[in-house]
């Protein structure tokens, strides 16, 4: 609910007699004052001066108006002098953050930026009478308070990652229509040095990745600017804060797993560094091994594997509850490179796995010990395809598919 309120000032001139006059308030969107203006003259003086006219203060116009409540993020902030010009604006928050704004000539000025949701504003103006006498404007607002804040990070900030990792701005929740992802589409921006051609596209309606045009050029820095405060991602939903990060590209390290030879092939900077056997995920279909170009989403370690959680239930003799080392994770949904001690004799000649890639305890430990967040694998040889959104499937998309995934193509 809004709250209207009024916005009063005075005007005195130093005369033989004090004159005081207030200005009311536009009890619409915006609050219009006059400001405060006054002349000094020395006390004999003026004793003797024949009384000069009043000076006439500006004419100030502020939305929202002053004293209201419940003013939507994306509500810009105006000032307007009716009479003489502005000489300054300042609109900031209990804790001295600043809005920007431009000025429209002498007379205008409006905010850039989005307001952040539950958060007490003040607008001071200074602006000049007609006839030049100074006048000051004060005036306050309160964002609407949204039922939910919506929460995002940037993934991997401070890191060196592989050649394979996207910059990956990921919300916890939906941002629900093509036209909100849009908005923070065009408010987001992606730095590298070297410069690199690439592109934002979304994996789903949480996950906003850039990718570039061909796997990242190793020693690349890359720095991501996020600021989304006030941005609507939902009903009633709004973020409430901004974000930046940066990270490094490290050695390009590209793994192929075939999975009818039972072999990964490891090449780092484009030469073979090892040859590791393996089994992959036996015939069915929730246990083949998804092919496609994958990527490391993160370094585990142990990692208990519960087959319940990717629709094998306990009773079902297939069901599995076990403990595992040296994980790397490349899906969502439960696909790991790790060490199985258990299936050494299958490895290189069978798939027996529940879609991981099984290796013996020592290749297991060398291929974590030399992997990083990011680095590349991928698998040939199955019927089961990799969906994008079921991990990082950026490289699932040649680059024009990619760019049609951007909310504003």
């Amino acid at each position: 609910m809004f709250t209207r309120g009024r916005s009063r000032a005075a005007a005195a001139v130093a005369l033989m007699g004090a004159v005081l006059a207030a200005a009311g308030c536009n009890p619409g969107a915006g609050a219009t004052a006059a400001g405060t203006s006054s002349s000094t003259a020395d006390h004999q003086a003026a004793e003797s001066a024949t009384p000069s006219p009043s000076s006439t203060p500006a004419e100030v116009a502020i939305a929202p108006a002053n004293a209201a409540s419940g003013v939507l993020p994306s509500q810009k902030v105006t000032v307007s002098a009716k009479s003489g010009t502005l000489t300054s604006v300042t609109v900031k928050d209990a804790e001295g953050a600043t809005v920007t704004g431009t000025k429209n000539g002498d007379t205008g000025w409006a905010s850039k930026q989005l307001l952040r949701p539950d958060t007490a504003y003040t607008v001071s103006v200074e602006a000049k009478g007609p006839d030049g006498s100074p006048t000051t404007v004060t005036s306050a607002f309160r964002t609407l308070k949204p039922k939910v804040t919506a929460t995002y990070g940037i993934l991997n900030a401070g890191m060196t990652v592989g050649v394979g990792m996207p910059v990956s701005i990921q919300f916890d929740s939906a941002v629900a229509t093509k036209q909100m992802r849009a908005e923070v589409e065009k408010r987001v921006s992606v730095k590298t040095v070297p410069q690199t051609k690439g592109a934002w596209g979304w994996l789903d309606n949480r996950q906003l990745m850039w990718r570039p045009a061909e796997y990242w050029r190793p020693g690349t820095k890359v720095s991501v600017n996020a600021p989304l405060t006030g941005v609507q991602t939902g009903p009633d939903k709004w973020v409430a804060n901004d974000d930046q990060a940066s990270f490094t590209i490290g050695s390009s390290m590209i793994s192929t797993v075939d999975m009818k030879a039972h072999t990964m092939t490891v090449r780092r900077g484009g030469q073979v560094i090892k040859v590791i056997p393996v089994s992959t995920g036996k015939p069915g279909p929730l246990t083949e091994t998804r092919y496609g170009t994958k990527v490391i989403i993160r370094k585990e370690g142990e990692v208990t594997m519960d087959s319940s959680t990717v629709g094998i239930p306990k009773g079902d003799p297939n069901y599995y509850k076990i403990k595992t080392k040296w994980n790397l994770r490349v899906t969502w949904t439960g696909e790991y490179l790790h060490s199985a001690p258990w299936s050494v004799g299958s490895q290189g000649s069978a798939n027996v796995s529940h879609g991981c890639v099984n290796m013996a305890p020592a290749n297991a430990k060398w291929m974590f010990d030399n992997s990083k967040v990011g680095d590349v694998v991928n698998f040939t040889g199955s019927t089961r395809r990799f969906k994008p959104d079921e991990g990082i499937g950026v490289w699932m998309y040649d680059f024009a598919g990619w760019k049609a995934q951007s909310a504003l193509s």
